[in-house]
């Protein structure tokens, strides 16, 4: 009797979405000018309030990433356009059983033109690994309001990120020069190390880029407890490490006081984000 050869490992579907999204300006904020989506990522418009600029929901509809997905969005605003791009959930990244899942997003920003960045957290489940990218052109007089956050592990079912990789950079250019690079490789070993994250379960960065900046340093500080400072010329920066609800409320405070201080915009948050 002859022996059969193995039956070759299967193969696993792997989902690869993108959007392209552009904007001109219009009456309540702006108008679309191009869209280009394939799944599992789908660009929303909810209704926004009257005094709120147009806003989109970058929604993944496969409900999650696994290793070796990848999910990119590319938005570009044109002169005097006001945006805010947000997520109706948080983002999972599932275990991985060895690719990465990636994540990029490029923003441009036209000439006068307004961009708030806020999408919700993204939640790395244990064995998970992440590759994520957002960069950002600005024109020399654009504005930028961009937070991101991470939560280690879920939390609600006392998970831990303790196997796994993640690496997570900003790029900002400023009028075609580089204004800020931030970047972090992060081992699950070194998130209890003291001069790492020292035990956090989550973290969040915010950046408000606009010429006059610096003038609302100490807005920021307080908001952040004192970690947020100017980076660059008109590029401010504030961080929150912690347990995930303590910084995502900080992170949502932050938000909506800088958006009225710095933006002329309600204190609120996006009616997505709240959810």
């Amino acid at each position: 009797m002859m022996c059969s050869e193995a039956a070759p490992a299967p193969h696993h579907q792997r989902a690869h979405g993108r959007a392209e999204l552009g904007l001109v300006a219009a009456p309540g904020g702006a108008r679309i000018a191009h869209l280009f989506q394939s799944a599992p990522l789908r660009v929303l418009f909810p209704d926004a309030d009257p005094d709120e600029p147009k806003q989109a929901a970058l929604v993944n509809v496969a409900g999650g990433l696994a290793g070796g997905d990848a999910l990119q969005s590319v938005i570009t605003l044109g002169a005097a356009a006001r945006f805010t791009a947000t997520t109706p959930a948080a983002e999972k990244i599932y275990r991985s059983l060895g690719p990465e899942t990636e994540i990029s997003a490029h923003i441009t920003l036209g000439a006068h033109s307004t961009c708030e960045w806020l999408p919700q957290e993204t939640i790395l489940f244990d064995g998970a690994r992440l590759r994520r990218r957002l960069d950002i052109a600005l024109a020399p007089d654009a504005r930028l309001l961009a937070a991101e956050m991470l939560v280690f592990g879920r939390a609600a079912r006392g998970e831990v990120f303790a196997h796994g990789a993640l690496q997570d950079r900003w790029r900002i250019t400023r009028d075609g020069r580089l204004l800020w690079v931030d970047a972090l490789r992060l081992d699950p070993a070194a998130l209890n190390h003291r001069f790492t994250l020292d035990g956090a379960g989550a973290m969040a960065t915010l950046v408000l880029a606009l010429p006059e900046a610096a003038s609302h340093r100490d807005l920021a500080r307080e908001l952040a407890q004192g970690g947020a400072g100017l980076v660059a010329p008109g590029l401010l920066v504030a961080r929150w490490l912690g347990e995930a609800g303590a910084v995502r409320a900080g992170l949502g405070a932050a938000i909506m006081a800088l958006r009225e201080a710095a933006l002329g915009l309600p204190p609120k948050l996006p009616r997505l984000w709240r959810a």
